[in-house]
């Protein structure tokens, strides 16, 4: 039922938005030349897949955990991005071909071994990750992975639909949040 839920508001999502999609695309082209950003994150399985956002950083900021960047990377229009939660939007194509959920974990970097270790331990990745879950409603980041990791857990117990709108729901009105940046 949720994988059904999932694709019906992704797709209504990517064509309602489409026109928005097309000016934060532009605005991305004039902030770093380059507006999307994929990055290989781990999903269901372990396996690998692309995450697609728009581009808050400058092109040139490693990949690293967002809990390990300098707040200088991240460009002025990557700020608003960031505060609006737009910069998520290109991940209702990720929902929509099956690579992510509207609720789940959110996806780790593939050299977050420790992460990955804690949420292989605790069958986190039987699930598809997610644009928002529990964690990020309780405001929890990847910088304390056994929080993190046990708190997913504890939304895959008690996972279902309720939940599943509680989460967008929560998200949407400004409950939810993603991964902090730390200032040096």
């Amino acid at each position: 039922m949720i994988r059904f839920f999932d694709i019906f508001f992704s797709a209504i999502g990517l064509l309602l938005l489409s026109p928005l999609f097309f000016l934060l695309f532009i605005m991305g082209i004039i902030d770093t030349g380059s507006p999307l950003f994929l990055q290989e994150r781990v999903g269901r399985g372990k396996r690998p897949f692309k995450l697609l956002k728009f581009r808050s950083m400058h092109t040139s900021t490693q990949t690293v955990p967002t809990h390990l960047v300098q707040s200088s990377a991240i460009t002025k229009w990557g700020h608003f991005l960031r505060s609006s939660k737009l910069d998520e939007l290109p991940q209702l194509l990720n929902v929509f071909i099956g690579d992510m959920s509207f609720v789940g974990p959110r996806p780790n970097l593939l050299n977050q071994t420790e992460l990955i270790d804690e949420r292989d331990r605790r069958g986190v990745y039987s699930v598809r990750p997610g644009i928002t879950g529990l964690a990020q409603v309780k405001k929890i980041d990847m910088s304390t992975p056994q929080l993190l990791s046990e708190t997913d857990s504890e939304m895959l117990r008690n996972k279902g639909v309720g939940n599943y709108f509680k989460f967008i729901f929560l998200t949407l009105f400004g409950k939810g949040f993603g991964d902090r940046v730390v200032l040096f």
